[in-house]
């Protein structure tokens, strides 16, 4: 019983550290934004259909950034096996707390009495699982081709396959989830060119290397340019990229470069307007761009 107590105390310990730190990274955000959530937004038991709650969900949530997942459905080892699928070799759980009822004796009436306590369990992501049926595809996507024209006629690598966005430059490769995933061709297309913009830092392109002056916050700055440059390209094409994502996990981060820096938003304005002119030349689009375009860059 002393090892289970010290076990809970040990787990609510990292749990709290754990948030602690995220807030303090900006992290709090419910993963990716870019694909119609798998649930609702919160995360949910892949074989019961129930939503978890309380600090579980900020667990998940942390767990789902931290490991790249955009799918929000989780289960046990045992939940698993018992609807036929199997939790590959390597995979990483995520432990989390719920609450149990207990029985002792009372010392002085001799009864029984029940009591909530709180147990340690683990689960984990239906990605890291054979077995599970495949996320929600959304088969009717309409390609537009002025916009595949700035995706092919770039010369960048573009892999759709996997769960994720991002730019590896180690690689200088774009990946992104299959265009099926997305919910219209304008989310998908902002989301391509939001990576492409992220292409053009590449030291033998742009080189945009904002470190010395932005130091820890650079990576969310460079995130910030990336929105630019994905609005600007699609305002030039005539597709309602709508409104910036600004993503929660980056605000914090955001905010503290623009209170130390007067000129960061304009800088970030000038990197993306950069990012979209080296794009549309690559694309042979004319840079006849609307009052208000110029006005953005």
């Amino acid at each position: 019983m002393k090892r289970s107590r010290n076990a809970i105390i040990d787990l609510k310990q990292e749990v709290t550290d754990r948030i602690v730190k995220a807030i303090e990274d900006g992290r709090m955000s419910p993963g990716n934004l870019w694909a119609r959530s798998q649930g609702g937004g919160l995360p949910i038991n892949y074989a019961t259909k129930n939503p978890y709650s309380g600090t579980n969900v900020l667990l998940l949530w942390l767990e789902a950034a931290d490991r790249g997942f955009a799918r929000n459905e989780w289960m046990t080892y045992k939940q698993a096996q018992d609807i036929g699928a199997q939790v590959r070799r390597g995979a990483k759980h995520c432990r989390l707390l719920k609450v149990a009822q207990r029985e002792r004796v009372d010392p002085e009436t001799g009864e029984i009495e029940f009591f909530p306590a709180p147990v340690p369990f683990s689960v984990f992501n239906v990605e890291e699982i054979d077995g599970v049926a495949p996320a929600t595809r959304y088969e009717e996507f309409e390609p537009v081709a002025v916009a595949e024209q700035i995706l092919t006629r770039s010369g960048a690598t573009i892999i759709e396959t996997g769960e994720r966005a991002f730019y590896r430059m180690s690689t200088d490769e774009c990946f992104l989830p299959e265009r099926t995933r997305f919910e219209s061709a304008a989310n998908f297309y902002h989301v391509a060119v939001h990576e492409l913009t992220h292409w053009t830092a590449h030291p033998e392109r742009l080189a945009r290397d904002l470190s010395g002056r932005f130091g820890d916050e650079a990576y969310a700055f460079e995130e910030l340019v990336a929105e630019f440059g994905a609005a600007f390209c699609l305002a030039r094409i005539g597709m309602d990229a709508g409104q910036l994502e600004f993503h929660a996990s980056y605000l914090d981060s955001w905010l503290r470069v623009l209170k130390k820096d007067k000129n960061a938003l304009f800088t970030a304005a000038s990197r993306a307007s950069d990012a979209y002119a080296y794009l549309m030349k690559l694309a042979r689009i004319s840079d006849a761009a609307s009052p208000q375009m110029r006005a953005a860059a």
